[in-house]
């Protein structure tokens, strides 16, 4: 005989059964349309799941991959990991950015050949210089300055490479905040393409 809560508790665990075989239907889709989704903060975990995303559709086939971005950035590190990669393996990677693309996203999405840049109309992307917690004795706060410096010069580098800006404009521009809609990261060379339809891509 069930208690009260004994259908309650039925009724959830059908209910998560049910998630569970959409959540796999869904990532079977994904993959068949070889199509990756990045949404959130870039962090080691964020960094593993899109590596071994890319590297399982690299290898099943050399067709082109399709990285969706709608990221407040994050862990510097974990996005080099993603940027390396997107220039290591041999498919094409398509980015297609949406929402906001910022920070360490945008050194991800920067990763892509112009050609396979995209965004949605309403994307925004931010670009600003790497930060880091720093504490402990002062010679070791002194060495994680000098640290972050090489790692600005080395993400302004970067831009300055992929957009064609000079890099003495992307050291200005990444000192605060620098914000773009769609329309001007395509003139400042971040974008190659507004899309309004999958058809574009």
């Amino acid at each position: 005989m069930y208690t009260d809560f004994e259908p309650a508790l039925l009724r959830e665990k059908d209910s998560e059964e049910k998630q569970g075989k959409i959540s796999e239907a869904v990532a079977k889709a994904l993959f068949d349309s070889r199509t990756i989704l990045y949404f959130g903060a870039m962090n080691e975990k964020m960094s593993r799941d899109l590596t071994a995303q890319l590297w399982a559709m690299a290898h099943m086939s050399s067709d082109p991959i399709k990285l969706i971005i709608n990221s407040p950035g994050g862990h510097v590190e974990s996005g080099d990991t993603i940027h390396d990669l997107i220039t290591f393996l041999k498919p094409e990677i398509k980015v297609i950015g949406t929402g906001y693309v910022a920070s360490i996203a945008s050194h991800i999405y920067l990763a892509a050949k112009l050609k396979n840049r995209f965004c949605l109309p309403n994307t925004r992307f931010l670009l600003h210089q790497p930060s880091g917690g720093m504490g402990g004795p002062a010679v070791d706060i002194d060495i994680q300055a000098r640290e972050i410096i090489k790692m600005k010069k080395r993400i302004n580098g970067i831009i300055a490479r992929e957009t064609g800006q000079p890099v003495e404009r992307v050291a200005r521009d990444t000192e605060r905040d620098y914000w773009m809609s769609a329309e001007e990261a395509i003139e400042y060379g971040m974008v190659g393409r507004v899309i309004h339809s999958i058809d574009e891509i």
